[in-house]
């Protein structure tokens, strides 16, 4: 393979597997949803080894370290000699709560109770009530 000297941004996040087509990861780039070293960038935006491409996924932002550069999509094993993952154990644990969060929930599409659901819970509030 061949040195890369510099990619586009957008071309890099869909061959390492960030996103799933590069028109994708264009539109992210495009809403501001990617920022290198703190700046927002414009798809165009040529990378370089060593820089921190900060990518907002709510609720939270990750961040990783160019380690190598490709214009080629690649496999999910080949991807760890490419980027580094170095978001933040904060962030990484505020994840972790969101999860913990939406389990506590009711699940989707259920939307509001039933009459049936109502009358259930009024017969178990009254006999535990004291």
């Amino acid at each position: 393979m061949k040195e890369i000297a510099e990619v586009r941004i957008d071309k890099f996040l869909w061959a390492v597997r960030l996103f799933k087509t590069r028109s994708i990861a264009s539109e992210e780039v495009k809403k501001g949803r990617v920022t290198i070293n703190g700046q927002n960038v414009k798809s165009s935006r040529v990378i370089k080894v060593g820089e921190i491409i900060n990518i907002k996924v709510p609720p939270i932002t990750r961040s990783y370290e160019v380690l190598n550069l490709s214009e080629r999509r690649m496999g999910a094993k080949l991807v760890e000699g490419f980027i580094k993952d170095v978001t933040s154990a904060d962030e990484l644990e505020t994840l972790e709560l969101a999860k913990l969060a939406s389990k506590l929930e009711r699940p989707r599409g259920l939307g509001r109770p039933t009459k049936r659901d109502r009358r259930d819970l009024d017969r178990f509030e009254s006999e535990w009530s004291f």
